[in-house]
C-alpha cells in the first residue's frame, strides 16, 4: 500500500476479503498521517449514499456551499474533489469501504464509477482504495472481465486470516497447546481472537462467545452465508454434511441427497468464499485434474461451529448451554482440534524444509492418503527428489516409538516415496518418550518437533 501511495500518478487499489478479517483496521492504520477521505457505504438506496458522501466530502473540503448544494450525480462530487486535489498538488487517499453495497443498490454503479475514474480521478494525483467484504459481489463488480472496472486497478489485496505463526503475539505466556485450542475456534480472524484474549478457560470462552444466544458469534456463519449466497438452506445443509465427516464428493452427494454432478456449483462457490478447500494427495503431479479429491472446511471457526452448534441447536435455543459445553469438553480435541493441529504442522513444513538439515523448497505441502492409510503433514519436491512425511499427535501423553513404526509402514506404502530421499517428522503437543528420542538421535532421517512449550 505504501508502494502504491508513492508511485507516480494516480493508483487504484482493491482490497477485499471476508468480514472481520481486518480490512478496515488495515486501511485506518495506513491512512494515519495522510490526507485521506474515508467513506463507508451502506445498504441504503443509492440516493442516501450519495447524500452521505456529499456530507463527508463537504467536511473534508470544509466547503459550506457544497454541503448545502443539491447534487444528484456522483460525477459532480468527484469532479470537485479532483479539482481541489489537483490544485493543492498534495496526494489524497480516497477510500470507499463496502463498495459492493453501491453496486447492490444500483447495478449500473460500476459503470458510473468507471467514468469517474477514467475521466476525473485517473489524472488527479489520488490513491483510490475500493474495499469490500462480500467476496462474490466484489469479484462481479470490480475484478472479473465482465466488470466495467476491469483492468483499471493498479494493485489488489485479498486479505487473508492471520497465519498461526503470528498467533503467539496475541497470547503471550500461553502454551502451544492452549494456542492451538484457541486457534481451532477463532482461526486467524482478528475480531474473533479479540473475544478470546482475556478468557483463560477455552471452554468458558466458547460458552460466552459462541453458545449463548445473545453472544457475538452464535449466528455468525449463518450471517456470513446469507450475505454471499441466495440458496442458504442448501449451503447450510452441505456444510453440515461436510462437518459431519463426509469428505469425498460421492459421499457428500449421497448424504446431501443430490447427484454428484449437481453439488459442484455449491462446492466451487464455497471454495471461492475461502470457506471450503479441495485437497488431493500431496504426491499428485496434476492436482487440478486429479479425481482423488477431498473437501474440508478450511475456516476454523466455521468448521467448529458446524461441528458443534447445529447438532445441539435444540439445547442451545432452550438455554441448556451447560449441557452443550459438557459435550464439547468431551469431543473438542478428537473431533476438531487434532485436525487443526495437522494444518498448523503443514504450514510449518514450509519453514522446516527450508532449514538445515533439509535445504530444499517444497513444491507441494499437504496430506497423503490411500485406502485406510493417511499421513498428516507432508512436503514433496520432485525436482530435488526429496520429501518429508510427518505425523501430528495432539495427545495428552508423550509420543513413543510405536508412532515412528507406524509412520515407517505408511511411508513404505507410498509408491512415489521409493524414488525420493525421505525424512520422517513427528510433531507432538506433549513431547516424546526417552526411547523415541534415543532412536531419533541415532538416525539422520528423523526429526522430532516438540510442541510441549509455553511462549
Amino acid at each position: 500500500m505504501e508502494r502504491e501511495y508513492a508511485r507516480t500518478g494516480s493508483s487504484f487499489v482493491v482490497i477485499y476479503g471476508r468480514r472481520r478479517v481486518g480490512k478496515t483496521a488495515l486501511i485506518n492504520q495506513f491512512i494515519q498521517n495522510k490526507r485521506a477521505l474515508y467513506y463507508l457505504a451502506t445498504q441504503e438506496p443509492e440516493l442516501q449514499n450519495l447524500q452521505s458522501f456529499q456530507g463527508i466530502l463537504a467536511d473534508f473540503l470544509d466547503n459550506d456551499l457544497l454541503r448545502n448544494a443539491r447534487i444528484e450525480r456522483w460525477e459532480d462530487l468527484f469532479r470537485e474533489l479532483a479539482r481541489v486535489c489537483t490544485a493543492d498538488r498534495e496526494r489524497t487517499v480516497i477510500v470507499i469501504d463496502e463498495f459492493q453495497y453501491l453496486g447492490k443498490a444500483n447495478p449500473a454503479y460500476p459503470s458510473i464509477f468507471q467514468r469517474v475514474w477514467d475521466t476525473i480521478l485517473k489524472d488527479a494525483n489520488v490513491m483510490l482504495i475500493l474495499c469490500g467484504s462480500l467476496i462474490s459481489l466484489m469479484r462481479d463488480q470490480v475484478l472479473t472481465e465482465d466488470s466495467p472496472l476491469y483492468g483499471r486497478r493498479t494493485a489488489q489485496i485479498r486479505l487473508q486470516q492471520i497465519p498461526f505463526e503470528h498467533y503467539h503475539e496475541f497470547f503471550p505466556g500461553y502454551s502451544m497447546r492452549e494456542m492451538v485450542e484457541r486457534y481451532a475456534v477463532t482461526g486467524g480472524v482478528p475480531k474473533y481472537i479479540e473475544l478470546f484474549e482475556d478468557q483463560p478457560d477455552i471452554y468458558r470462552a466458547i460458552t460466552e462467545n459462541v453458545l449463548k444466544k445473545d453472544s457475538f458469534l452464535y449466528g455468525e456463519p449463518t450471517f456470513l452465508l446469507q450475505n454471499e449466497v441466495k440458496d442458504i438452506g442448501s449451503y447450510y445443509a452441505l456444510m453440515r454434511v461436510i462437518a459431519g465427516g463426509a469428505e469425498r464428493p460421492g459421499e457428500i452427494a449421497s448424504r446431501f441427497g443430490m447427484k454428484q454432478t449437481s453439488i459442484s456449483k455449491y462446492l466451487k462457490t464455497l471454495i471461492n468464499l475461502d470457506i471450503l478447500a479441495r485437497e488431493t494427495p500431496v504426491t499428485e503431479r496434476n492436482p487440478e485434474k486429479s479425481k482423488r479429491s477431498l473437501y474440508k472446511i478450511c475456516d476454523n471457526f466455521i468448521a467448529f461451529w458446524f461441528t458443534f452448534v447445529p447438532p445441539n441447536l435444540s439445547y442451545l435455543e432452550t438455554g441448556r448451554v451447560e449441557a452443550v459445553e459438557r459435550r464439547i469438553r468431551q469431543n473438542f480435541v478428537d473431533a476438531h482440534v487434532a485436525r487443526v493441529y495437522e494444518t498448523v504442522c503443514q504450514e510449518r513444513l514450509w519453514d522446516l524444509a527450508d532449514e538445515v538439515p533439509l535445504p530444499f523448497i517444497p513444491e507441494r505441502v499437504g496430506r497423503w492418503w490411500s485406502g485406510s492409510h493417511e499421513i498428516d503433514a507432508c512436503a514433496v519436491s520432485n525436482t530435488d527428489r526429496r520429501a518429508i512425511w510427518g505425523e501430528c499427535k495432539f495427545w495428552k501423553n508423550p509420543v513413543g516409538e510405536n508412532v515412528l513404526r507406524e509412520l515407517e509402514e505408511k511411508v513404505a506404502s507410498v509408491p512415489e516415496a521409493a524414488h525420493l530421499d525421505n525424512t520422517l517428522a513427528i510433531f507432538s503437543i506433549s513431547g516424546f518418550t526417552g526411547r523415541l528420542r534415543d532412536a531419533a538421535r541415532n538416525r539422520d532421517d528423523i526429526i522430532l518437533i516438540d510442541d510441549s512449550w509455553t511462549a
